[in-house]
């Protein structure tokens, strides 16, 4: 609902984060928010999705609603993970049985995943990339051609693909 509300709206806002993880992992790991990245106003935002019954958590970029147990997050745009950026108009809507979500792909939720492994030291995330290798096709080479942009060894790929399995 949230994701038809935004398109609806005409906001360009991408999940991604530990909710990507949670689709990609067939639930593996379950996030307890969605993030939608986007580059859009607070106030825009604000005015879309109040229409769902979301409320303002503050004066952050979180909204909460009173029937849910996920809070919404609206991470900052534009979509980037570590140095390389996407233009989040160029990410694919998936199709499921509630409507279109425009959502990140498994290989840049795995991306993604590692550079907050790299970046902050947080070894769920590495778990979460595991867990996402394992069930979904990755491209492999473009993982290997981020982490060499990033200036990051191809040990952690090579490792990730390994446990993988694929």
């Amino acid at each position: 609902m949230v994701s038809a509300a935004l398109e609806d709206s005409h906001i360009t806002a991408t999940l991604s984060g530990g909710a990507a993880v949670t689709i990609f992992s067939d639930n593996a790991y379950e996030s307890a928010d969605l993030d939608f990245v986007t580059s859009e106003s607070n106030k825009v935002i604000k005015e879309t999705i109040a229409k769902l019954g979301f409320q303002q958590s503050g004066a952050s970029r979180m909204f909460e609603h009173p029937d849910s147990k996920w809070y919404v997050e609206f991470p900052p745009g534009p979509l980037g993970f570590g140095d390389t950026y996407i233009d989040a108009r160029k990410i694919p809507m998936l199709n499921t049985k509630y409507g279109p979500i425009r959502i990140i792909t498994p290989t840049l939720c795995v991306i993604d995943r590692l550079a907050a492994y790299w970046y902050h030291m947080d070894r769920q995330t590495w778990d979460q990339a595991i867990e996402v290798a394992k069930r979904q096709d990755i491209d492999w080479e473009y993982a290997y051609s981020w982490a060499k942009s990033e200036r990051q060894s191809k040990d952690d790929i090579d490792k990730l693909r390994a446990l993988s399995g694929k």
